[in-house]
């Protein structure tokens, strides 16, 4: 049997400490531009604090998808390392070329790349990823790889606050949300990732409802389900604090021995989102072993 890789990029979120899986997937960083100067999403310039700071003062963040050269070098060293085959699983289409820049450098790659989009963006993307993983560790072979990665993204919901649409509209990833930008000062939007774009899930008027409601959405759509829960966050350590201990309580029986994980944003969706973004996603857990 062959040696699969998987790629991904670095709105996947993953987490640090990944185990096994951990050698057999790359992350390639897209590009953040601040102020005209690009910067690889994850070094110091990149950091959630760096990008805080700079959305707070105003300044020009931006971001660019990776170049389709960048992902050829990656297809073409994993080559080079032995794989014989990647699958590369990257955010929406719908909000981010990166994709596209994977399937121009998987028509020349020296072996065969099957790319990926999720649909998807942040540890919705994360979990896809993990799920390909744990199938390749397991001996499953690419497609089966692909074909897992796509149903847990597809069963996978996130559910998101965000302080103003401000962010969202200046990068051009509101979709449908766009709707709102009139009436955004009298409500108080809950956004969710439906077929690859940012949607309108409901409306609320105060920001302390809001934060409630994603706490109920999240329990909800667990219901008796063995799950996996990440909670998101920039700029609102104590926000997700509290949510991460409700959730931890409430969900307890569906997350058995893990616990939710609480990361905060880096900047290449920070840069889209802005300080004060709250995020839950929860996945169904993987079967074990």
């Amino acid at each position: 049997m062959g040696k699969v890789a998987v790629v991904t990029d670095s709105t996947a979120i993953l987490p640090d400490d990944l185990g096994a899986a951990g050698e057999l997937i790359t992350v390639v960083p897209l590009q953040v531009i601040i102020d005209a100067e690009a910067h690889e999403d994850g070094t110091p310039e990149t950091s959630p604090e760096a990008i805080t700071v700079a959305l707070s003062a105003k300044r020009q963040v931006s971001t660019s998808r990776p170049a389709p050269a960048l992902f050829a070098e990656v297809y073409a060293d994993l080559a080079a390392r032995g794989y014989t085959e990647v699958v590369s699983i990257h955010l929406s289409g719908e909000m981010s070329a990166t994709v596209e820049s994977a399937q121009i450098a998987a028509g020349s790659a020296p072996i065969p790349v099957t790319t990926l989009d999720t649909r998807a963006v942040g540890p919705c993307v994360g979990f896809a990823v993990l799920a390909a993983a744990t199938a390749i560790l397991g001996g499953a072979d690419a497609a089966t790889a692909v074909a897992n990665a796509r149903a847990r993204a597809e069963a996978t919901r996130s559910f998101f606050y965000v302080d103003t649409l401000e962010f969202l509209r200046r990068g051009g990833r509101i979709g449908p949300a766009a709707a709102l930008l009139g009436s955004a000062l009298a409500v108080k939007p809950l956004l969710a990732i439906e077929d690859g774009q940012v949607v309108v899930h409901e409306r609320v008027r105060t920001a302390a409802r809001a934060l409630g409601r994603l706490e109920e959405l999240a329990v909800d759509f667990a219901g008796d389900q063995r799950v996996e829960v990440v909670v998101a966050h920039l700029g609102a350590a104590d926000r997700a604090g509290a949510l991460v201990e409700h959730l931890d309580e409430r969900l307890a029986a569906g997350l058995e021995s893990r616990s939710v994980r609480c990361v905060e944003l880096g900047a290449a969706l920070a840069a889209h989102v802005g300080p004060g973004l709250l995020a839950v996603v929860v996945s169904p857990a993987l079967d074990p072993g």
